[in-house]
């Protein structure tokens, strides 16, 4: 019997491990650079923390969550997305507490969505995100997204577009939503069954369907931006003058809503504009939540978030044939000639590891000849040398594999002969 990973899932062979690698690392580096922190969360947290912050009318509630009962009959879901259980756990542990504020942090891990399988979506998906709470200011929105871009440009994509959009306030999402149900009632037998029970539960939703989304009605659909308040209509145009000074192009997109409900204020999302990419274009998005922390237990602070999906970020390197760099170099091969220095060869991989050097070494028998052509397949920029000659005098044969120089060392100076690069 052959058993194959689940549907919507994939294993990552070491080929494309490397560029997952490779990846991680910028984005880590990216962070430290924006002076975020990492937090790590459950993979699995109590089903209704999804259901308060990302909200039950979304299709990630209702369709899209991998959701059971433990041995307790308590109900838990595992996570569709990490913003949920950042909140969540700044506010279980009093974060707002710390005299650090805003609370800077990132995350990466392992995301769960039952959804149709296809390129670049999976049910089990990586996501690397930061949120930031505890700030009402503007220029962390712009910050936020500088971030969020930076994560593609940094490793060479080009064809990137940023679209914003504000979603207003409270006051400001009720008057738009009513416009809304006014707007999309006497069309409603013509829409979708899922806008039609969006109409119901969450109107903005609407406006976020893919299969009406070429209906008249849509097209005439009333604009957010026509009905932001004094006040948040100044917000959005305050974020939109910290992205000009920062020199970050951008487009406005008033039908740009998000899919889940916590979203407040400040919206966005990067597409790649590279040919071939694929119909669905959209890298990532976040947006400002302020009325999430409350939500959760704690108190009334803001905060700002996004999250990228690293499987569609390979599939944007891969669209604009962008090569990633990997040092997949071996410092030292060693070779063992005769019974007694393989055990001599043993000891010195593990010194040579133990002072940082890259090493490796036969585990097949292979012939003298063999060994070189391992040491040559990975290579290795040095070879060690030892047979029962070499055992005996303590000593082995060390050679610069590029200019061909080689030595004979004393076993305890290898690491240090090696470092200096002879």
């Amino acid at each position: 019997m052959n058993i194959h990973v689940p549907r919507g899932t994939e294993d990552l062979l070491p080929e494309t491990a490397k560029k997952w690698q490779a990846i991680e690392e910028q984005l880590i580096h990216l962070a430290q650079i924006y002076h975020y922190k990492e937090i790590r969360t459950p993979m699995f947290e109590r089903t209704e923390l999804f259901q308060r912050s990302v909200g039950d009318s979304t299709d990630i509630v209702q369709k899209e969550m991998y959701t059971f009962q433990d041995r307790g009959g308590r109900s838990l879901t595992l996570r569709p997305e990490g913003t949920a259980s950042v909140a969540r756990a700044y506010v279980q542990h009093k974060i707002h507490g710390s005299p650090e504020q805003p609370t800077k942090l990132y995350y990466m891990g392992p995301m769960f969505r039952y959804e149709r399988p296809q390129q670049g979506r999976t049910r089990q998906f990586t996501q690397f995100g930061i949120e930031a709470i505890g700030s009402a200011h503007p220029a962390i929105d712009a910050e936020v997204m500088a971030f969020a871009m930076a994560c593609y440009q940094s490793l060479g994509l080009k064809s990137l577009k940023l679209v914003i959009n504000s979603l207003g306030d409270k006051e400001s999402r009720e008057a738009h939503r009513n416009a809304l149900v006014d707007h999309f009632t006497p069309v409603k037998d013509e829409l979708c069954q899922d806008c039609q029970n969006r109409l119901e539960q969450n109107p903005l939703r609407l406006l976020d369907c893919k299969v009406d989304r070429d209906h008249e009605a849509m097209k005439t659909a009333p604009s957010i931006l026509d009905y932001l308040n004094e006040e948040s209509s100044r917000y959005f145009e305050h974020v939109k003058k910290h992205l000009d000074a920062m020199g970050i192009d951008y487009v406005v997109d008033d039908t740009l809503v998000r899919g889940l409900d916590y979203y407040t204020h400040t919206a966005f999302e990067i597409m790649s504009e590279a040919d071939g990419f694929g119909s669905i274009t959209t890298l990532s998005g976040g947006g400002r939540y302020n009325g999430l922390i409350e939500e959760l237990g704690g108190p009334d602070i803001s905060g700002i978030g996004f999250a990228l999906s690293i499987e569609r970020l390979i599939m944007a390197i891969e669209a604009e044939g962008i090569e990633l760099e990997y040092d997949e170099t071996v410092d030292c091969y060693v070779i063992a000639i005769g019974e007694d220095a393989k055990y001599t060869a043993s000891n010195v991989v593990y010194q040579l590891r133990k002072d940082g050097i890259k090493t490796d070494q036969d585990y097949l028998d292979k012939k003298m000849k063999g060994q070189f052509k391992a040491a040559d397949r990975i290579g290795a920029a040095y070879v060690c040398i030892i047979g029962e000659d070499e055992v005996n005098q303590g000593v082995a044969n060390v050679k610069n594999q590029q200019s061909g120089e080689q030595k004979t060392v004393q076993i305890k100076d290898i690491s240090t002969e090696i470092k200096a690069g002879f």
